[in-house]
């Protein structure tokens, strides 16, 4: 059955994870869709996975951390679609779980420029676009995580550039009240993806222990930020926790 698809959506990070299933869950929800991520190859496969027409889809290559990269990949959003309603920020990194001081400079700034400094480029970018398009405004998530509320050992950098996102986050919806953008964040714990098959075999306490934690479907999290995404824009989800309900969160320490 053929969809109408009026509203586009941008999402980074989208050639795996959490973004992966995001893509599918606001495709299957009726838009169209921007791809972005490092890997064009993973991108043009999760398009591909979608089912869906050329004209419904477009993978981009970009680094997020890059602003000549983060202009490039709106000015092709916008050639293509002509507008931009929804942006998930959800591209992410980290460094090696290692004591703080052996984080090195490059190491600190690689999980800097991607987790802050890339939503940052990438709010800035949309906001231009809300702003000017007709009708104007959209919405922006922010992809934060757990550890924007409790860390876990040996992850400063991580940790360090979620608590920055949701100061953004905050900004970023008090600063664009005025222009019909609405900014919300999704904080999630325990998705089941590439990133998280270690946890099987035992994720590091805080007691200094490794226990086996508990996962959930990474799918959960696709319909989570659709139904953000599914608001009017005079309501919105300012924060919103999805979590593996037995995860060691609530007490974490």
């Amino acid at each position: 059955m053929s969809v109408a698809r009026s509203r586009v959506a941008l999402v980074t990070g989208a050639g795996s994870g959490i973004g992966r299933a995001v893509a599918g869950a606001l495709f299957d929800a009726g838009y169209r869709l921007v791809l972005a991520g490092r890997r064009f190859e993973r991108l043009e496969r999760v398009a591909s996975e979608l089912g869906g027409s050329v004209a419904d889809t477009l993978a981009v290559a970009c680094d997020v951390g890059d602003p000549g990269s983060v202009r490039a990949l709106f000015c092709s959003a916008l050639d293509k679609f002509g507008r931009l309603d929804l942006l998930f920020n959800n591209a992410g990194t980290s460094a090696p779980a290692v004591p703080m001081e052996d984080i090195g400079y490059e190491q600190w700034m690689a999980v800097v420029n991607t987790n802050l400094t890339g939503t940052f480029l990438c709010t800035q970018e949309a906001i231009r676009i809300m702003k000017r398009q007709r009708p104007a405004g959209g919405r922006i998530i922010n992809n934060g995580s757990i550890s924007a509320h409790a860390p876990r050992p040996l992850s400063a950098p991580y940790t360090a550039t979620k608590h920055a996102v949701t100061g953004l986050t905050k900004s970023t919806a008090l600063d664009c009240r005025g222009y019909d953008i609405v900014c919300g964040q999704i904080d999630i714990g325990n998705a089941a993806t590439e990133m998280t098959q270690a946890m099987a075999e035992g994720a590091r306490q805080a007691n200094g222990t490794r226990m086996v934690e508990p996962l959930m479907d990474v799918e959960l999290v696709g319909r989570a930020v659709v139904h953000m995404a599914s608001l009017p824009l005079d309501a919105n989800v300012l924060f919103m926790t999805i979590m593996a309900s037995k995860m060691p969160y609530v007490g974490r320490g």
